[in-house]
């Protein structure tokens, strides 16, 4: 589970930053209060340093605040906005964020640009079995069953049969060729 929802930037660095409402939730736990939700003004973004909402400056989070950011926004299927957050990573060739733009265009429909994120993740980081899980239902989408065989047997070599990612990408496959 995600603990926090950093911020929604909808534009990129040289423009100005207009920023929908970002949440930060406590998950009890961590040392956190927990439960508490957190909604900040349009026009501003949750600092975790300050503990508090604020007006956004331009690299005022860092890539692990960004990836984080994107991430939870991905997951809540917000994908365009996940794509403006990761976008605005210092590190471009970190494979955390290459993924979560993989994954955000391809649920987006751009399916040929998420595979294209997922195959620069992988040549710097092909041990990376999230990517290739995701990869191999991208080729799903695509029709193509044996580029989907190819990542799971990956997986596989990689983790075993046990591993989340071997799981996931294997019950995809068991569906596809069930319908």
């Amino acid at each position: 589970m995600r603990r926090r929802l950093l911020v929604q930037v909808l534009a990129v660095a040289a423009l100005p930053l207009f920023v929908a409402p970002a949440f930060t939730a406590g998950e009890g736990g961590g040392g956190g209060s927990g439960g508490g939700t957190t909604q900040c003004k349009k026009g501003e973004v949750w600092d975790k340093k300050k503990n508090k909402c604020v007006k956004p400056q331009y690299g005022m989070l860092d890539d692990d605040s960004i990836y984080e950011a994107g991430h939870d926004l991905a997951m809540a299927g917000r994908y365009d906005e996940a794509i403006s957050v990761l976008t605005l990573a210092a590190n471009k060739q970190d494979p955390r964020i290459l993924n979560y733009l993989g994954y955000s265009h391809r649920h987006s429909g751009r399916i040929t640009v998420g595979l294209g994120y997922y195959e620069e993740a992988l040549r710097i980081n092909p041990d990376y079995t999230l990517v290739r899980e995701y990869l191999g239902e991208a080729h799903l989408q695509i029709g193509d069953l044996a580029g989907a065989q190819e990542q799971l047997k990956e997986i596989e070599k990689r983790t075993g049969k046990g591993s989340r990612e071997y799981g996931m990408l294997s019950e995809q496959i068991d569906h596809f060729l069930r319908s």
